[in-house]
């Protein structure tokens, strides 16, 4: 089986590079067991202060595996979700997020997850799930933690696309910066972090992600219920094939 998630440790950084260009670095269950595994990884290696989570090809992440999710079954996929995010949150080192191309839907939960997100200027987003009869339920735990209400409402009910600038004003990334600039711009902050001892790292994270996490453990096994459902149902089977379809032609 081919590795679909990375992992390179390098000057006290675990950098963690999402490689499945096929789907788009789609969230497949392999994808998502893998990464969350190399996740463990870093948080047990005490070589590692921080993590940057990168993608490699165009996109970052499309979200949900959608040739997957029309097989159906999507509860464990769901939960799969919550707890990859929840790992994150609680994560005892910083997450960083370098963000270089477009991301959508459940990808989102990741960028929301994480504790610093440094964004090209050309990338875009959209929480495309009432498209496909579906709802951002999972991915809310993070992101609405993050964004605005009114931010919130718009973005989730209508699913349009919306630009880098948009969402560091929502709350959903830290930083933008040109893409020449991205890398160097990433290199910053890990100069921060790695300035900062172990301890003060992670008490302070949870410090910042304590009513995050809270509300991950209050919700997350609801939300997984009802994103389950809701791919299951045959209005969102429906949608998704006719998604799939007009992607084959």
């Amino acid at each position: 089986m081919t590795e679909l998630v990375h992992l390179d440790v390098v000057d006290q950084v675990a950098t963690i590079t999402l490689d499945s260009q096929h789907n788009r670095n789609a969230l497949s269950k392999q994808l998502v067991t893998e990464l969350s595994g190399h996740l463990e990884t870093a948080a047990a290696d005490p070589d590692v202060l921080a993590v940057v989570i990168a993608g490699a090809g165009t996109v970052f992440c499309s979200g949900a595996d959608l040739s997957e999710a029309a097989g159906g079954g999507m509860v464990e996929g769901a939960k799969g979700l919550v707890d990859l995010q929840r790992l994150i949150a609680t994560l005892p080192k910083p997450v960083v997020v370098r963000l270089h191309g477009p991301v959508r839907a459940g990808g989102l939960g990741i960028v929301g997850a994480a504790d610093v997100v440094v964004c090209a200027e050309e990338v875009t987003f959209a929480f495309t799930e009432v498209r496909l009869a579906l709802a951002p339920a999972v991915i809310s735990l993070t992101t609405l933690a993050r964004m605005t209400p009114r931010a919130a409402s718009r973005t989730f009910l209508t699913g349009e696309t919306f630009a880098a600038a948009e969402a560091a004003a929502y709350g959903l990334v830290t930083e933008v910066v040109p893409a020449a600039e991205l890398d160097a711009a990433v290199e910053r902050v890990l100069v921060g972090l790695r300035k900062a001892y172990p301890q003060g790292l992670r008490e302070t994270k949870a410090l910042l992600n304590a009513d995050l996490v809270a509300r991950i453990d209050a919700l997350g096994d609801e939300v997984a219920d009802q994103s389950g459902r809701l791919f299951g149902s045959d209005e969102a089977r429906t949608a998704m094939l006719a998604f799939l379809n007009r992607k084959k032609g």
